[in-house]
């Protein structure tokens, strides 16, 4: 009997001390101008970021996917590359594209930007003020 209610007492435990489950929320819209003659897109992206976390947030991660496509020295490249495939490091630099300006607004207030030390299509935004949670 005192192993059992032992072993009941560790069990509680566990779950009173396990984190509950969250998951960040993103909702948004992209507007986009398309410029044949140049081969270019403008765009425009509204982000609306529910922090679920039980975290303060100083700053957020944004992927900038067409970045990898920039050049032959991006983990794109590098997985095409392992999987055998070599027409994308062959190919020529009118055929790769990417993000070459972006301005990152927090509720019309600018947000400054990192470059990630290893990834160039990973920016990190910091924030005017940090984002609280929601709950």
């Amino acid at each position: 009997m005192k192993k059992l209610f032992l072993l009941l007492l560790i069990l509680a435990g566990l779950t009173t001390s396990a984190q509950k489950y969250w998951q960040q929320k993103v909702d948004y819209t992209i507007d986009v101008t398309l410029n044949d003659a140049e081969r270019t897109l403008d765009g425009f992206m509204k982000i609306n970021y529910t922090n679920n976390s039980p975290d303060t947030l100083p700053f957020i991660w944004i992927h900038c996917w067409p970045n990898a496509y920039k050049n032959d020295r991006t983990a794109f490249s590098d997985q095409l590359l392992t999987n055998g495939r070599t027409d994308f490091y062959f190919s020529e630099k009118q055929q790769k594209g990417y993000v070459n300006r972006l301005n990152f607004r927090v509720d019309d207030q600018e947000a400054r930007m990192e470059d990630h030390p290893q990834y160039i299509d990973i920016v990190k935004v910091i924030l005017p003020t940090p984002f609280l949670p929601e709950g």
